[in-house]
């Protein structure tokens, strides 16, 4: 080859796999999920969600064993999400000490007492309009809200959470939860904070699962724009101020820009949700075998690593941990 012809060989870093492994950038393990696990009122009960296929709700009877699956996966963090038999308009079943989640915290640690229990900290599942906090008038009173959101995460750490994770989108939602359990003796507890949460179609599959469908109107006035990317960094930015430890950035797969955006501007924990929407999207063309399901998850999950995130709380975490392991044997 004439001299003027060289040219940079990239291709020597992909010459083999024991090359490509050796020069990986980025890499998944079971310890970077959280495993979202919804409780059922009653017993002896597992329904499948119908929009997810894989996803159950379970009662709390059945809940060590699906603890024990998660914990053999390696998986090390779980995030309940209740279904309560009873609603009503200021959700009290969110805050109550003898709520679903709160139930199902101390069991969970009673069974595994090192296993991280993220509590999701909103009154949407428990409202009977299905909104995230207090309504008048067709409204959602942002201030009024908050001291219920407060009782909610003291209640929740009271019952073993280790993590304080508020998704409801209200104004100084993270200064208040922080107060409260200050105050209450929880300084050690760190929150997780719904940083930036889009109001977006893609949580579908999700309302089914927590039955948390508002009954009337949306939830734009409060969760934000999809075409919004700088106001995602204000969010992220008021959130770190008012005492937030991790950020949120939900949905993830069609936000990575976000994402990226998010990382670069802070130090703290980042995670990644992936959402319901784009689960069953997955799920659905890989019962079709339009796809490599293994294959399109990995790489669906690793490119929420890239893009800066530390975690990813993901539906997928126990096939993606099980094909993780069979990778590594």
């Amino acid at each position: 080859m004439a001299e003027d012809m060289k040219f940079r060989r990239h291709r020597r870093l992909r010459s083999s796999a024991a090359m490509r492994d050796l020069v990986r950038e980025t890499h998944l393990h079971a310890t970077d999920f959280i495993y979202p696990i919804f409780i059922l009122e009653g017993e002896n009960t597992k329904n499948e969600v119908s929009s997810m296929p894989g996803v159950f709700q379970i009662t709390l009877d059945l809940l060590e064993k699906e603890l024990q699956e998660v914990k053999a996966l390696g998986i090390r963090s779980v995030i309940f999400f209740g279904v309560p038999n009873e609603k009503d308009e200021q959700g009290s079943g969110a805050f109550s000490d003898e709520g679903i989640i709160q139930r199902a915290t101390r069991k969970a640690k009673e069974v595994d007492p090192e296993l991280l229990v993220v509590a999701d900290t909103c009154l949407c599942e428990y409202t009977s309009h299905g909104h995230c906090g207090v309504v008048h008038d067709g409204d959602v009173e942002n201030d009024e809200s908050l001291e219920l959101l407060a009782k909610t995460a003291v209640s929740q750490a009271k019952a073993g959470a280790d993590i304080i994770a508020p998704s409801n989108m209200m104004d100084g939602f993270v200064k208040v939860i922080r107060a409260a359990l200050d105050e209450a003796g929880f300084k050690e507890i760190p929150i997780m904070s719904y940083a930036v949460k889009y109001a977006s179609a893609y949580y579908g599959p999700f309302r089914d699962a927590a039955d948390s469908t508002p009954q009337f109107g949306d939830r734009k006035t409060y969760q934000m724009d999809p075409a919004n990317r700088l106001e995602a960094l204000k969010e992220a930015e008021t959130d770190l101020a008012e005492g937030a430890d991790m950020l949120i950035v939900k949905p993830s797969l069609v936000y990575l820009d976000v994402m990226r955006e998010v990382r670069n501007m802070s130090n703290v924990p980042l995670v990644a949700y992936n959402v319901s929407g784009e689960y069953a999207m997955v799920k659905a063309a890989a019962l079709n075998g339009w796809i490599d399901e293994k294959r399109v998850v990995l790489e669906t999950l690793l490119s929420m690593k890239r893009a800066g995130a530390n975690m990813i709380i993901t539906y997928h975490a126990k096939d993606a941990a099980k094909w993780l392991q069979e990778e590594n044997n």
